[in-house]
């Protein structure tokens, strides 16, 4: 977290924790990689006629299919050609945990270099939501944080983003996920890494994913929720992309004492310089933000700190720009920090609402099978 160029600095030129690992061998190019023109081009340069791209994408985004065996409309000597041409082998996927009668599902992915990363599956009565990763590993170091403790390995590419929402897309197509057949409704990066620190993959995932087929998915830009721990420039670049995505800002402390020891990242930008940030983006987008705040036993669940959270907020005004999100601590390997208790969650609250914010406690999921927040380490055992 050293060497931070000053905060005028161009926005190309941020050092490295933005753009993560430049030695790694990048992931094969993917269908959902490219524009539309882009998938035309390469099919072309493979010999291929261009308007199949279409056709493919359609399989791929519409019908959520990947086996050339299942692109019937397609001749069958065009078939493997087009998918080695768009749609290369990404992931494989390892193990796949179960919690909450199977509607929790935490799978884990081998990535081409041998990189692992994590996906979490949540069907709850009226959506299903996918919790994606956009990095292997995360640099940002927190030290609640199972992922952070593992340190970076590479940033993701758009494709392998997008390809853990449609293998969730399939399981429910397929009926593997209890309720029926259904599709994901909500995406939250939320997996492992910081998205802010891999952008440009990132955003290049969000349009892939709420781009009308075949060229995207089709999803609500208001489905997608992009966290952040802070990194500011990031988010203001987010505010003028004209995507109404949700953005979550994990602040876990509302002084910037305790937050230089829980998000690493405050030394370069301040509790304030991270708030405003997010409430120039409430402003901009009329989106409302959402504060995420891990709740930790004696560490930063006083009552005075909620009252401190309450006054930072409402310093911008009171037309519920924010909605505050508590999180009870989930348990990780080694950690010497306890969820909250109770009553002190509940007296934060109180706190918050009293100064009319909004807040909610989370309703965890996958915390049995270490899929719930912070968790996420891709453990092979």
């Amino acid at each position: 977290m050293r060497d931070w160029v000053a905060m005028s600095e161009p926005i190309n030129t941020l050092p490295l924790v933005f753009d993560g690992p430049r030695r790694a061998k990048k992931p094969p190019r993917h269908l959902a990689d490219m524009t539309s023109d882009e998938r035309k081009a390469a099919v072309e340069a493979a010999g291929l006629p261009g308007y199949r791209a279409k056709q493919v994408s359609h399989h791929y985004f519409s019908r959520l299919v990947e086996e050339p065996g299942d692109m019937t409309d397609l001749p069958l000597e065009l078939r493997k050609p087009l998918t080695s041409a768009l749609l290369p082998t990404l992931m494989t996927p390892l193990h796949t945990l179960e919690a909450d009668g199977g509607t929790t599902r935490k799978t884990l992915w081998k990535l081409h270099d041998g990189a692992l990363i994590e996906s979490v599956l949540m069907r709850y009565p009226s959506r299903v939501t996918m919790c994606v990763s956009s990095q292997a590993g995360c640099g940002m170091a927190c030290p609640f944080c199972a992922t952070g403790q593992g340190g970076l390995q590479r940033n993701m590419s758009a494709g392998e983003i997008v390809e853990q929402v449609l293998t969730g897309s399939r399981s429910l197509a397929r009926g593997e996920v209890p309720g029926g057949p259904g599709r994901v409704s909500n995406v939250v990066f939320m997996g492992m890494g910081e998205p802010m620190a891999n952008y440009s993959a990132v955003m290049d995932a969000v349009r892939r994913l709420t781009d009308r087929a075949p060229d995207g998915l089709g999803m609500s830009a208001r489905g997608v929720t992009v966290s952040t721990v802070g990194l500011v420039p990031r988010m203001r670049q987010l505010a003028e992309e004209g995507i109404p995505v949700t953005l979550a800002l994990s602040l876990h402390a509302p002084d910037d004492e305790l937050r230089n020891e829980l998000v690493p990242i405050n030394t370069r930008w301040s509790v304030g310089e991270a708030v405003e940030a997010a409430w120039s983006y409430a402003r901009v987008t009329k989106r409302r933000v959402s504060i995420e705040y891990a709740m930790i036993k004696d560490i930063n669940d006083q009552a005075w700190r909620a009252d401190l959270l309450g006054d930072v907020l409402t310093s911008y005004g009171d037309w519920g720009w924010v909605h505050v999100n508590l999180i009870p601590l989930n348990p990780t390997p080694g950690s010497k920090w306890t969820a909250s208790r109770p009553e002190d969650e509940r007296e934060f609250v109180r706190r918050l609402e009293a100064k009319g914010v909004p807040t909610t406690v989370r309703d965890t999921r996958g915390r049995e099978i270490d899929g719930a927040c912070g968790q996420l380490a891709a453990a092979t055992v």
